[in-house]
């Protein structure tokens, strides 16, 4: 940190006459408020803002010698403003001033020095303690953050291979995080219920990558080192699991949700359980809980803006502050205590427990009346049907391998269980017209089929030879689709939850 030093040479004084002075000015000229006293040395602090100090002010004494040192102590880079010469002339001029300073002036302000040192070897040895109870709490300078750089090398691997898939860096479709396990909630109460844990490895862009690695980063120094490796592994997966929870309770309409934010407000969560009770020392819990809050409280104001799962935030939160406090029930115990951790366990087994129960009674309700089962059959087809033509857009985005890759693997798959599920419902006793929407669908699902093979044979020949079939079959299948159009609203077709 900058910091700028002078010395100046006062001849015929001895050092604790020239110390006695420099406080008198510190007290009487400058107000500087005088915080620790040594054996020939003063530190002071400059006026500050709010509720920090200002800059810090050393007065360093020999016979016939006196230096001055300003540094600035809250983490600035540069002293832009020239604050450490500026005080350091203020105090200089300040101390010509106190060369002529009575007998009696010197007398008090050196009894005051003496009461001083008694009173800084006090605050020293209770920093020490301080300093001492808050290692044996948090193990600042033990231990390691492999889970949590295992957490954030998961997620950028993850985002990379979205990435060579053809996913874009900066905006990825809904789909292209459904693909990649979002959580969707008419996937994820149907079977996938792996999507409550997946969605929290998913990225949306690169920018959210790298904020919420940050903010992991950022929380995991204390945490991992404090928790251990297996206290903290479980807040992260379970908050996680929560925060996908509150997600799908919160939106009614389905949407594609992902991101590790709700597990990283969970762990801030947990945080902030531990630094509301007694077990960090009351000075380092201060300034800890107010950097925090303000984080927290920033970024749920910046989820009030639509696109942000404020829901998945806020049940990340909670859940980590209910995670927190039974954390806190084992961690305040002896050292001797801590082999009978079953805190975790406990956790998980809850958390499954949970997304058990939630997603058990949040299955769809197939009602009797078969145009409703179609309804849900169609629901199917559509989520198929937009991840099939995702793929088929990627020809003049991506390379020749990666198209043909998402043509093969991915639109033919799709097309054909698309005609499956519509097949399946032939058995259902439809509406004349509700059947033939669905025949008419299976008819677009096969022209579709067919146009991807088409697109296959012409990619991997690189040859034009397959244009006037593909744009045959565009043609049935613009044809086939004004006929969906008008038989859509015919029927209840969605019955979103």
């Amino acid at each position: 940190m900058p910091e700028k030093t002078q010395t100046i040479t006062v001849n015929g004084s001895n050092a604790e006459t020239l110390l006695a002075q420099a406080y008198g000015v510190f007290d009487n000229n400058l107000n500087w408020t005088i915080k620790y006293a040594g054996e020939n040395t003063l530190v002071a602090y400059t006026p500050g803002k709010w509720n920090n100090t200002g800059e810090e002010i050393m007065v360093k004494t020999n016979d016939n010698e006196l230096t001055v040192t300003s540094k600035m102590v809250h983490g600035e880079s540069c002293d832009m403003l020239g604050k450490n010469k500026k005080h350091i002339e203020e105090f200089l001029a300040a101390f010509e001033t106190r060369k002529s300073s009575s007998a009696d002036l010197i007398n008090e302000w050196q009894n005051r020095i003496n009461s001083l040192r008694e009173e800084t070897i006090k605050i020293a040895a209770k920093e020490i303690e301080q300093a001492e109870e808050l290692e044996k709490i948090m193990n600042l300078s033990k231990g390691n953050l492999y889970v949590t750089y295992a957490i954030i090398v998961i997620n950028v691997l993850v985002f990379i291979a979205m990435g060579i898939s053809g996913v874009s860096f900066i905006s990825p479709t809904g789909v292209d995080i459904v693909k990649w396990g979002g959580n969707f909630s008419p996937l994820t109460v149907s079977g996938d219920w792996w999507r409550l844990i997946t969605c929290v490895f998913v990225h949306i862009g690169i920018i959210h990558l790298l904020f919420n690695m940050y903010a992991l980063y950022a929380i995991g120094v204390y945490l991992e080192r404090m928790l251990g490796k297996i206290r903290y592994a479980t807040a992260y997966l379970c908050t996680g699991v929560f925060a996908s929870l509150a997600s799908l309770w919160w939106h009614k309409m389905p949407i594609a949700s992902a991101g590790a934010s709700g597990a990283i407000f969970g762990m801030y969560g947990v945080f902030l359980a531990l630094l509301s009770t007694s077990l960090i020392p009351k000075q380092v819990r201060k300034q800890l809980l107010q950097s925090i809050g303000i984080f927290v409280f920033y970024n749920l104001a910046y989820g009030l803006k639509s696109g942000v799962d404020n829901a998945a935030h806020i049940g990340g939160l909670l859940s980590g502050l209910v995670i927190g406090y039974i954390y806190y029930l084992q961690i305040h115990k002896k050292k001797e205590t801590e082999s009978s951790n079953y805190q975790p366990a406990l956790i998980l087994i809850a958390t499954v427990c949970s997304a058990f129960f939630y997603l058990q009674n949040q299955k769809p309700v197939i009602k009797n009346d078969d145009n409703e089962k179609l309804s849900r059959t169609v629901e199917h087809f559509n989520i198929l049907e937009e991840i099939a033509l995702d793929a088929m857009r990627l020809r003049d985005t991506t390379t020749k391998e990666i198209f043909l890759l998402n043509l093969k693997e991915t639109a033919l798959a799709d097309w054909a269980e698309c005609i499956n599920v519509l097949d399946e419902a032939e058995k259902l006793e439809l509406a004349p017209q509700a059947e033939s929407y669905r025949k008419h669908l299976i008819e677009y699902s096969n022209h579709r089929l067919q146009q991807t093979l088409f697109l296959i044979k012409a990619t991997e020949e690189q040859t034009d030879k397959y244009k006037g079939s593909i744009d045959s079959v565009q043609k049935k299948i613009n044809e086939v689709r004004e006929i969906i159009k008008k038989e859509k609203p015919s029927f209840d077709l969605m019955n979103e939850n």
